[in-house]
């Protein structure tokens, strides 16, 4: 597939979710936390672009490939803290808005290893990569070409 557009990185909406993305790299959210809920909302929304940048900066942050390789099936899985689970069903949840409209035992649950702050903050997160997404994916851009080191 052909990239139908380019967006340039001065263009003032960029650039704001671009301060929303280092807001939320200083946040006291843990990295490898935040990876997991960008490559989790990409899968959901079948973004290759933001799936292929998310596995190498999780793994580049030191994430199992292990844990990448079950994230679809995370449920099924021992190889998420409590935490880490809540924040996956939260991240489906908002992600998933208009099927789910967030509901209280997912709120619940998070709200048990997240307080205020933090549960705002992932929420931007999960905001955030979905609007990424439909950026990437309305683009087309070609996945394969993000390398970590050169990011930020």
């Amino acid at each position: 597939m052909a990239q139908r557009f380019t967006y340039q990185l001065s263009h003032a909406g960029i650039q704001a979710l671009r301060s929303l993305e280092d807001y939320l790299h200083d946040c006291r959210l843990e990295a490898p936390l935040l990876e997991l809920v960008k490559m989790r909302a990409s899968q959901i929304n079948g973004c290759a672009f933001c799936l292929d940048m998310h596995s190498k900066g999780a793994r580049a942050a030191g994430e199992s490939e292990q844990r990448l390789y079950t994230l679809n099936a995370w449920r099924e899985t021992p190889f998420f803290s409590d935490r880490e689970r809540a924040a996956l069903a939260w991240t489906e949840a908002v992600t998933r808005v208009a099927d789910t409209h967030v509901p209280d035992n997912v709120y619940e649950q998070a709200a048990q290893y997240f307080n205020d702050n933090e549960l705002l903050d992932l929420s931007l997160a999960i905001a955030a990569i979905n609007s990424w997404n439909r950026l990437a994916i309305a683009s087309r851009m070609e996945a394969g070409g993000y390398r970590p080191d050169l990011a930020r």
